[in-house]
């Protein structure tokens, strides 16, 4: 825990489409949308993952965001860890049509990963540490 007792709330993304973004999150990786509103006159969607809180929003009036295409200085991903069966978990989003840019596999003896592409070429990370 940190010092200064820090808990982590949420991650902030901007979507060209938030309410399709925010419908991805919940239908795929099983997030509940629990508020949709207007925040600087941009669409604004909160997903929740347990703890964890994932805003999606639209362009503000006045931005001109581009899209990033390829590894860049500053947030690369972030992940979710998978409480249960991982490759179960993995199996079922490409049922769902999830593009796994890669497919499950062993890090290390005691973490499995792979990545996925979610909405706006955002990477998220899946992952399970044993024991």
């Amino acid at each position: 825990m940190s010092r200064f007792g820090l808990v982590f709330d949420h991650i902030h993304l901007i979507s060209e489409n938030p309410q399709e973004a925010a419908t991805w999150y919940a239908n795929k990786l099983g997030g509940t949308i629990v508020l949709n509103q207007e925040v600087l006159g941009a669409p604004q969607f909160y997903v929740v993952f347990n703890d964890m809180t994932v805003i999606i929003r639209g362009r503000r009036p006045g931005e001109e965001p581009v899209k990033k295409n390829s590894l860049h200085w500053g947030n690369d991903h972030f992940g979710f860890s998978v409480p249960d069966d991982f490759d179960r978990f993995c199996n079922d989003l490409k049922k769902k049509g999830v593009n796994f840019t890669v497919e499950p596999k062993n890090l290390t003896p005691t973490l499995r990963i792979a990545f996925l592409e979610g909405p706006d070429g955002v990477i998220l990370e899946l992952l399970q540490k044993k024991g």
